[in-house]
């Protein structure tokens, strides 16, 4: 299957760059995959469309301020991982300025503090550097919430909130985040609040979101494309919630993701490289609900997937129509200006 089949152009004002006064102000498009019709919805409306016997799966995962700056020198790095005390892996921009023993000096948020001593020990195969920190520090004091590329973009030609980092510590977090491990935000999440969530059966898997998910695929076949690793964890009481429930509503594709990884509900973690793509057949996983994604995006080819599915008792579509269903409702949306990506609007599949 080729990748430039999920391709498409999104003009720029489509492009959040802060989300909906209230979380719950979005738009939802809601998609019947049987039929392949869809209506304009809210979230708000979103008890409304639930039934008896569903329960809502979300993501429980935090995101970590990640970002980091060195004014001095105009690097930028991205924490990704902690692979032992005071080293982490990380991302850097520009990396010709990081190349192996550099050092760096990050600025803090209240410019009380010192700045955060770090040095480049190693640079990765992938590109990647291995940074030691001098001394103790915590994220909180020196990083900033690591809203992805696109939204700094725009928000860099003008358009956006007049204090991003206050916004984005509220609102580019979830309100039900308990565990720290991501570097982007689930953001179908991003749309729930807690009067909403007491509306809703619900119960909570963790997938700590990586870099990957910024990441477009960049094979000219989806076949050769690599998929990155991310950590989960179902609990023994989701599981049974699950195993339970009569549709099982998926807020976010890290959470289908999980759902399709596990052979059985029940407690389990570990990792998941799984690659969602058409055809695929999904076992756990009755409804979706997800946000408007980056064109050649591993979860653009998910939303296709799901869509060509159809359900229990139904015939699936073949490939290509599905991802011609899945471009007709984007092209809808654009029509209609949704707003795209991680501060955008959202749509439920069932």
């Amino acid at each position: 299957m080729r990748t430039a089949d999920f391709d498409f152009n999104l003009p720029a004002e489509l492009i959040a760059a802060e989300p909906a006064p209230r979380r719950t102000d979005a738009r939802l498009l809601a998609v019947d995959r049987a039929s392949g019709a869809w209506e304009h919805r809210s979230v708000a409306d979103l008890p409304s469309l639930s039934q008896p016997g569903d329960l809502w799966l979300l993501n429980n995962s935090r995101v970590i301020p990640a970002r980091l700056l060195d004014h001095d020198s105009g690097v930028e790095a991205l924490l990704l991982e902690e692979t032992s005390p005071s080293h982490w892996r990380c991302l850097t921009n520009p990396a010709r300025k990081t190349k192996q023993d550099a050092r760096l000096a990050f600025a803090p948020r209240d410019p009380g503090l010192p700045p955060l001593q770090a040095t480049v020990l190693k640079t990765l195969p992938s590109g990647e550097r291995i940074l030691r920190f001098h001394g103790c520090f915590s994220l909180d004091d020196y990083g900033l919430m690591p809203v992805p590329p696109y939204i700094l973009k725009r928000r860099k030609a003008g358009v956006g909130p007049r204090d991003p980092e206050t916004l984005d510590r509220e609102r580019y977090q979830t309100v039900f985040a308990a565990s720290d491990g991501s570097v982007a935000a689930p953001t179908a999440g991003l749309h729930f609040t807690p009067e909403l969530l007491a509306r809703l059966p619900h119960a909570f898997i963790t997938l700590h979101v990586g870099i990957g998910t910024f990441r477009p695929i960049k094979t000219e076949k989806l076949e050769d494309h690599v998929m990155h690793g991310e950590r989960f964890w179902i609990p023994e009481s989701t599981a049974a919630a699950a195993a339970a429930a009569t549709r099982r509503i998926a807020v976010g594709t890290t959470v289908a993701r999980v759902l399709e990884t596990a052979k059985t509900l029940r407690e389990s973690g570990g990792q998941t490289h799984i690659f969602i793509r058409p055809p695929h057949r999904f076992r756990h996983t009755d409804a979706l609900m997800t946000n408007f994604h980056l064109p050649r995006s591993t979860l653009l080819v998910l939303v296709a997937a799901f869509l060509g599915d159809r359900g229990p008792g139904r015939e699936p579509l073949p490939p290509r129509q599905a991802i011609d269903l899945l471009r007709a409702i984007y092209a809808d949306a654009v029509r209609e200006k949704y707003r795209f990506y991680s501060y955008g609007d959202t749509m439920l599949i069932v």
